[in-house]
């Protein structure tokens, strides 16, 4: 089975992500970030590294598919392929960051890919407003973040909503700002509680 956390940058895909694999004993994938080999110098000049950057993480995210798709184990994913096409490479193409030709060939590529894969058994998308995304960015502190816009925030979070209105399989939305998943056992619940109605047909007894 594949369970899939989308979100905006900063939204808490990683923390959910650890936390559900903790709870349900799933595995946990999470996003190449530490190691990348183009973010800090994407974040830099984007126009420059906007083309590399996707195609590397298209790269691994396809990768990432084709291996749960073979898996006999309950996957949990931080980030899916279809953010990086829909949302990121869209968004840098827009903002003119990313040239007409190297768009197309994206493109191209992305379609061949997803020609071969399936969507996850679950989407679970974490929705979050500028000022929460910042107050998150902020405090885990990555120095190559910093620099990013709010217009670039901004685009992004727009392209989410557009992309999560067409999305046609199984999804739970949660919302970041209200839902405080991490400091709130509660909240977390109400999480685990949504998953457990999608996946089991559970639904929590009234009190």
């Amino acid at each position: 089975m594949h369970i899939a956390i989308a979100g905006n940058i900063g939204s808490g895909k990683t923390t959910l992500t650890r936390m559900l694999a903790k709870h349900y004993g799933w595995t946990p994938r999470y996003e190449p970030v530490e190691h990348n080999a183009y973010l800090e110098d994407f974040y830099a000049d984007m126009a420059r590294w906007s083309f590399n950057l996707q195609v590397y993480f298209l790269n691994k995210r396809f990768k990432e598919v084709v291996e749960i798709s073979k898996s006999n184990e309950v996957i949990i994913q931080d980030r899916t392929i279809f953010e990086d096409a829909r949302i990121f490479a869209t968004n840098l193409h827009d903002m003119g960051m990313m040239s007409q030709r190297d768009f197309d060939n994206y493109t191209e590529l992305f379609d061949l890919m997803m020609s071969l894969v399936k969507l996850p058994d679950l989407m679970i998308y974490i929705r979050s407003t500028i000022p929460n995304l910042v107050a998150h960015i902020q405090k885990r502190g990555r120095e190559f973040e910093q620099t990013m816009s709010l217009e670039y925030l901004k685009n992004l979070n727009e392209r989410y909503e557009k992309w999560i209105e067409t999305y046609d399989g199984q999804l739970i939305i949660v919302d970041g700002d209200t839902t405080h998943f991490e400091s709130d056992p509660q909240a977390f619940q109400s999480v685990t509680d949504m998953i457990d109605a999608k996946l089991f047909g559970l639904f929590p007894m009234e009190p």
